[in-house]
């Protein structure tokens, strides 16, 4: 057993208890949480760990929303706007694609985990990031996606994506975890869907997909008109919404889901996505740089959504940390209070993020995963300012456990 100590404990639990003058009690799980002289007096024989002074324990941090497979992108895509992007995603997918070598994803992962990511929801879309995913040290849930539009494709795209789930499900273990990701409801077929969240139910497999990314699949779903009309046209001329938005959100209402962006969702579809008990994931930075719009945060706790954050990729950020996603959104939401905003912030990435992908983490209480981080703030601060000023200047961790390891 061990007992480390610190200023401050954030527990991240529903009340965002903070405890001063904290420590925490763990071996594989978390065995107490409390204050730091109760538990050395209780426990006068453990291995204790004394951190920095200034220092903050808190749960690792989880990014349920990250695409590993363009890690190669620094400054070949276009930004500013959705199709233009798209167009020069597909013009140097190849050539991304042949850069993400498994050594170089691993490499992203580590960074990620120097930065206290401790698991991640990795969006895969072709398997190429399968060896790198199962090898880290990380927790990962790992959502095999599928995708095709085509109906005379249905079946061959559906074997491919039963492939690939086969193949994840090799590296079962505690720390890697098979998944479903639907791509979203302008590129998946309604059938195809349907058999990729049969499997999903079957498999009890947590799902993830894209939902009312941009301003183009609105006009698109809506009326069948819009940017993706002329985008659609270029392969089919006879091409047409597969589906309505309500529609799609219904194929999930038995699967438990991450509907990841929604800045163009309507009220009615916050509703449905409420009504489901689903998550929404929130990728600011990703949202900016393609220029599809901001996400009504007001909305979303109005519905009491459980919100999370991601950093979606490398083809649509600059960053896989978390800290800078939290910062970015803390500059984005100007309408929001500060302190506020920080603490809903730090939930999204460790509570409700573990309550999304169904894991025993996130906060520190007993019997969870210990899956902690140590951050040291620069100076000394009030115990009500300690979740602003970590996202402020936290970028890297002092310490990082997984189930009680010491890895970083």
């Amino acid at each position: 057993m061990t007992l480390i100590t610190a200023d401050f404990v954030l527990t991240c639990n529903e009340d965002f208890e903070i405890i001063e003058e904290g420590a925490v009690l763990f071996d594989g799980n978390i065995l107490e949480v409390g204050k730091s002289a109760e538990l050395k007096a209780k426990h006068p024989n453990v291995t204790v760990i004394e951190t920095p002074k200034n220092s903050v324990i808190l749960p690792g941090l989880i990014n349920s929303h990250v695409h590993l497979e363009f890690s190669a992108n620094q400054s070949m895509l276009h930004y500013g706007d959705f199709i233009p992007w798209l167009q020069s995603v597909i013009k140097h997918r190849e050539e991304l694609s042949a850069l993400a070598t498994t050594e170089l994803i691993t490499c992203k992962l580590q960074e990620m985990l120097k930065s206290g990511t401790t698991t991640l929801g990795a969006i895969s879309s072709f398997g190429a990031d399968l060896e790198a995913c199962a090898k880290t040290p990380q927790r990962v849930v790992y959502f095999n996606e599928v995708l095709g539009s085509v109906p005379s494709a249905v079946d061959a795209m559906y074997g491919d994506f039963r492939g690939r789930l086969e193949a994840s499900q090799e590296f079962t273990c505690k720390r890697f975890i098979p998944a479903v990701s639907v791509h979203s409801p302008y590129s998946t077929h309604p059938i195809l869907a349907k058999k990729a969240l049969g499997i999903a139910r079957e498999e009890k497999c947590v799902v993830s997909t894209h939902f009312m990314e941009s301003p183009a699949e609105r006009a698109w779903i809506d009326e069948g008109s819009g940017d993706f009309q002329t985008f659609f046209s270029a392969f089919n001329p006879h091409a047409k919404p597969l589906c309505s938005s309500l529609e799609f959100l219904e194929l999930f209402s038995q699967n438990p889901t991450l509907f990841t962006h929604a800045v163009q969702a309507t009220k009615q579809e916050f509703e449905a996505i409420a009504k489901q008990k689903a998550t929404l994931t929130h990728c600011p930075v990703s949202n900016r740089l393609l220029g599809v719009g901001k996400l009504d945060l007001k909305a979303v706790q109005e519905q009491n959504i459980n919100l999370t954050l991601g950093t979606d990729g490398l083809s649509s950020n600059i960053s896989l940390s978390l800290w800078d996603e939290m910062r970015s959104a803390l500059m984005m939401h100007a309408e929001c209070e500060l302190s506020s905003l920080a603490k809903t912030l730090l939930q999204s990435v460790t509570c409700n993020a573990a309550k999304a992908l169904q894991l025993p983490c996130g906060v520190l209480e007993k019997e969870r995963y210990s899956d902690l981080i140590v951050a040291t703030l620069p100076q000394a601060c009030e115990k009500e300012d300690v979740a602003l000023q970590l996202i402020l200047h936290t970028h890297q961790t002092h310490l990082t456990f997984i189930d009680g390891e010491q890895l970083c």
